[in-house]
């Protein structure tokens, strides 16, 4: 009997993930190019998880793609965005990671859990720290309520 094709897609994409961990150690800065395809392996696994609820839209220019961040830089906007909101059928999901000047915005609908998750913002802080220890400069965070964006400067 063999095994369903999306079983196995979801699986490769696990096995990706792994490795990209794993090797995150003996990396300390990435091309976008490396961390966005990390980014859909990710996504891949999460909107298996949430069902179709939870989606990401790139849109990055193939000439941006090859700027340096410091590795798994995404990863913890990502994880953020399932442990705030709210992701169901009246409360899709969908990321937009986009070039705006020289820094990557990273977006999401603000759909406030209703119970509110015990965090500590420990994910936003380490990131923090990271660009301004790797990179010299700060990310940017803002709301309108509405919207959350993070703002990464790439060089």
């Amino acid at each position: 009997r063999g095994v369903d094709e999306n079983t196995l897609l979801y699986v490769t994409r696990l096995s990706d993930i792994f490795r990209y961990i794993l090797q995150s150690d003996r990396k300390g800065m990435v091309s976008l190019d490396e961390e966005l395809a990390f980014i859909c392996s990710f996504m891949h696994v999460m909107e298996v998880r949430f069902e179709g609820k939870l989606t990401c839209t790139i849109d990055v220019p193939k000439e941006d793609r090859k700027l340096l961040l410091p590795v798994l830089s995404l990863l913890p906007l990502m994880e953020n965005v399932t442990v705030h909101n709210q992701i169901d059928s009246d409360h899709r999901m969908n990321v937009g990671i986009k070039m705006e000047g020289s820094e990557l915005k990273v977006s999401n609908p603000v759909y406030p859990k209703l119970v509110l998750p015990e965090t500590n913002g420990i994910g936003l802080m380490n990131l923090r720290n990271r660009f301004e220890l790797m990179m010299k400069k700060e990310i940017r965070v803002d709301t309108d309520g509405g919207m959350f964006n993070v703002y990464l400067p790439l060089k």
